[in-house]
C-alpha cells in the first residue's frame, strides 16, 4: 500500500490519515511495509521524508513537551564541540518521568525545575513539532556544571569557541550564570584567563 499524494508532511496524525480515507488496518499495513513508523500514539513519521533521529525527537516532543536538548547534544547543535555525541542528551524538569525509547539512543537528565526554563528556546523538527534546546550560553553553563563527569576540557573548549563568535557577550553569560552558583566561579575564572 502507498500513501496518497493528498497526504503531505513528514509527520502524519491519525486524523490526517482518516481524512484521506486510510483506516486502521491500512495504517498497520503501511507500518508493516515500512512506509510509515509509529512515533507516538496517533502519530506516524513518513520514512521517506524524515530521518530516524528526527523521528525519535519528534516522538519525544509529542509526548513530553518540556523535553529539551542539553549538554553534549546542545553543544553539537551550537557547534561548540568537535565531539560527535554517541547519545542524544535530553533534559526534563526534576520529578518528570522519562519515556521508554528502545529504538533511540537517549540519555535522560533531570534538571532543577527552578532553573529549567533559563536559556531554553525551541526549534522546529518537522511539520510544526517543536522541541526545546538550551541556548549557547546556557549550554556552556551546563558544561561547567557537569565538568566533574564530562571533564573540564569540554567546558573550556565550548567557552573558547563561543568567545570567538561575533556578538558573544561575556557579561550576559555571567548574568545567566548567577542562577547557577556552583558553576559561576569556574566560569568567571575561565573568562579571566581567556579575556
Amino acid at each position: 500500500m502507498k500513501l496518497t499524494s493528498e497526504l503531505d508532511g513528514a509527520i502524519l496524525r491519525r486524523r490526517d490519515l482518516a481524512r484521506a480515507g486510510i483506516n486502521w488496518r491500512s495504517v498497520d499495513a503501511l507500518v508493516d511495509a515500512g512506509a510509515i513508523t509509529r512515533i507516538a500514539p496517533g502519530a506516524y513519521a513518513r520514512t521517506d521524508q524524515i530521518d530516524d533521529d528526527t523521528a525519535s525527537l519528534a516522538s519525544i516532543a509529542l509526548r513530553k513537551p518540556q523535553a529539551t536538548l542539553a549538554l553534549a547534544s546542545a553543544l553539537d547543535r551550537h557547534d561548540l564541540t568537535d565531539a560527535i555525541p554517541s547519545r542524544i542528551d535530553i533534559a526534563l524538569p526534576r520529578g518528570s518521568r522519562t519515556l521508554k525509547t528502545p529504538n533511540a539512543h537517549i540519555r535522560w537528565h533531570s534538571f532543577d525545575a527552578a532553573t529549567f526554563e533559563i536559556g531554553r528556546e525551541t526549534i522546529e523538527l518537522a511539520d510544526g513539532i517543536r522541541i526545546g534546546l538550551y541556548g549557547a550560553e546556557r549550554t556552556i553553563i551546563d558544561a561547567f556544571r557537569t565538568r566533574h563527569t564530562n571533564g573540564p576540557e569540554q567546558a573550556n573548549e565550548a567557552l573558547k569557541r563561543w568567545l570567538r563568535r561575533p556578538g558573544s557577550q561575556p557579561s550576559e553569560l555571567l548574568s545567566m550564570a548567577k542562577s547557577f552558583p556552583k558553576a559561576l566561579p569556574a566560569i568567571r575564572s575561565a573568562l579571566e584567563i581567556l579575556l
